[in-house]
């Protein structure tokens, strides 16, 4: 993406560059670690916008994550802030979330990317004006497997995750959060990486797509099973047809949701189709930090 430089401003060691396509790169001051950041031209000061942080799989970069997932076109439209963090480089070169025992610090490096995430919206904060309640996650594989980590350690910080061929923790007693958060996870049946029925990773175990959400179900109180609802979705341009289907909970506490859209036959990298970031977005956006949702 051509990013023509126009505006820099310096803030409390922030460097904010604006650019000819509503998107700004910003300098963490956590260890020099940038991101990019989509503003719509929608955006207006005074006004409390949506944000969401956009996590890429393990390997992959911001750039290849805005460019693939379709948000920043529909964020136009909503008026919605997306960033978009990178991880760490590993021994092999490849970027990484330290998200969970199963992925994907395999250096055992223990960087703390729980507090990097933290310091990106603390310091979007800074220049724009973010609706506090409503924050959200989208992570891709190992990104998804750290907005799950982020729900359970930050759930004061989120009002909604959305998990992409992802998993929660293993163990319950990783994840124990002081609120509510909703979740949808996204999963193909014929995934080979991270499989829809749960395996290992490097001999560390992850669940499957339905017991990830089971886990989230009884910590948002949701009352029912994980129920098969009428509606299909085209999620994936390489399947013809909507070939997604939708399962949810009921009866969730404080308003939350917690939800499996299935991509029937859809492996491990989707191709978004034209309706990804609409459905998305349409999810995230209905959701809004309860404060009373402990």
């Amino acid at each position: 993406m051509n990013r023509k430089l126009i505006t820099i401003i310096s803030i409390l060691l922030l460097i904010v560059v604006q650019t000819s396509q509503s998107s700004a790169g910003i300098i963490s001051t956590i260890k020099d670690r940038p991101f990019n950041l989509f503003v719509p031209t929608t955006y207006k000061t005074g006004t409390a916008a949506p944000l969401i942080i956009a996590l890429h799989g393990y390997s992959s970069s911001p750039e290849v994550t805005e460019s693939r997932w379709g948000l920043d076109a529909v964020a136009e439209k909503n008026g919605v802030l997306v960033a978009y963090p990178g991880g760490t480089t590993d021994l092999a070169g490849n970027r990484f979330w330290n998200a969970t025992p199963a992925c994907c610090d395999l250096g055992k490096s223990n960087i703390n990317d729980e507090a990097f995430i933290i310091s990106v919206i603390d310091e979007i904060s800074k220049i724009y004006q973010v609706d506090q309640k409503r924050i959200y996650l989208l992570g891709h594989s190992n990104g998804g497997f750290m907005s799950y980590r982020m729900a359970c350690k930050r759930s004061d910080r989120f009002a909604a995750i959305v998990s992409v061929a992802g998993a929660m923790y293993v163990n319950s007693t990783d994840c124990v959060p002081n609120s509510k958060v909703s979740i949808l996870q996204i999963h193909g049946t014929s995934d080979a990486t991270i499989l829809f029925d749960g395996g290992t990773l490097g001999g560390n175990p992850f669940p499957s797509a339905k017991d990830s959400l089971s886990k989230w179900a009884k910590i948002d109180g949701c009352t029912s099973k994980l129920t098969l609802t009428k509606s299909k979705l085209d999620l994936d341009r390489s399947i013809s047809g909507s070939e997604s289907t939708v399962s949810k909970y009921s009866g969730c506490k404080s308003g939350t949701s917690v939800e499996l859209w299935t991509i029937n036959n859809g492996v491990h990298v989707p191709k978004p189709s034209i309706t990804f970031a609409y459905e998305v977005m349409k999810f995230l956006l209905s959701k809004s930090k309860n404060p009373g949702s402990m």
